[in-house]
């Protein structure tokens, strides 16, 4: 049982996956520090400042549009770091390796290809 549970944690792909949590985490918390000390302060400055710069009441009910743009600017800078720092190198470095090219191709069309390919083998004249 143990046996199992380690060939399963030490195959790779959890590794990966619990590093990549991690390392997400850290980065929606500096993402998270940096909007709040200066993304917000700058669209206060662009909205007017104040207390309740940014919000919008409608029969009682709070509408924040400062929170909205900064959850969407800090979305935007995560994705775009996440890209570059990530994705970007990961993909060169398989290019590199070679392992870029994933098939696609379904097992049952691979088998039908093959099938299709020897029976054109035995009936060429």
């Amino acid at each position: 049982m143990f046996k199992g549970f380690r060939e399963f944690v030490l195959r790779g792909n959890v590794i990966d996956l619990a590093v990549a949590f991690v390392v997400g985490a850290a980065f929606s918390t500096l993402v998270g520090a940096f909007s709040e000390a200066l993304i917000n302060p700058i669209v206060g400055i662009f909205l007017g400042g104040g207390i309740d710069v940014g919000q919008m009441t409608v029969r009682d009910q709070v509408i924040d549009i400062t929170m909205m743009l900064n959850a969407l600017i800090t979305f935007i800078i995560t994705l775009t770091v996440i890209y570059f720092i990530f994705v970007v190198p990961m993909n060169s470095y398989r290019k590199k390796t070679g392992q870029g090219a994933v098939d696609a191709t379904p097992a049952d069309v691979k088998l039908l290809t093959e099938i299709r390919d020897l029976l054109k083998q035995n009936h060429a004249p």
